[in-house]
């Protein structure tokens, strides 16, 4: 019933910037939290920055500084501005997201079909 669309990956070069966006749709009563994660070839899934409801933000220590994780409520919609990027940010970005459905229901969650960066010179 909830649908994440991710946009903004691409191929760019050490040191250059992206944006990536995530629009969540679909039965969504509130959200709680939405975020980033990625993984790369061989290594686990791991957090790269979240966003509660209230706006507190939390990033990993290998992008802090040069990443930023924001939200506009009103579109259900989460970007991540990657500044500086290095090879070894090189992964698939998931969006994710948590949430209720109504007032009373359980915490949900959602994930995004990925997409692809690649910082490579």
């Amino acid at each position: 019933q909830v649908q994440l669309v991710e946009s903004g990956g691409g191929l760019v070069q050490p040191g250059g910037s992206l944006r990536l966006s995530c629009a969540a749709s679909g039965s969504i009563f509130s959200i709680y939290r939405m975020g980033w994660y990625r993984q790369a070839p061989g290594k686990q899934r791991e957090s790269v920055a979240g966003i509660s409801s209230l706006g507190n933000t939390n990033y990993a220590d290998s992008v802090k500084g040069r990443f930023t994780i924001s939200r506009d409520n009103a579109k259900n919609t989460v970007y991540l501005q990657m500044n500086s990027l290095k090879p070894e940010d090189t992964a698939v970005y998931y969006c994710y997201v948590g949430y209720y459905r109504d007032y009373v229901g359980n915490a949900l969650h959602a994930w995004g079909q990925g997409t692809l960066v690649t910082v490579s010179s």
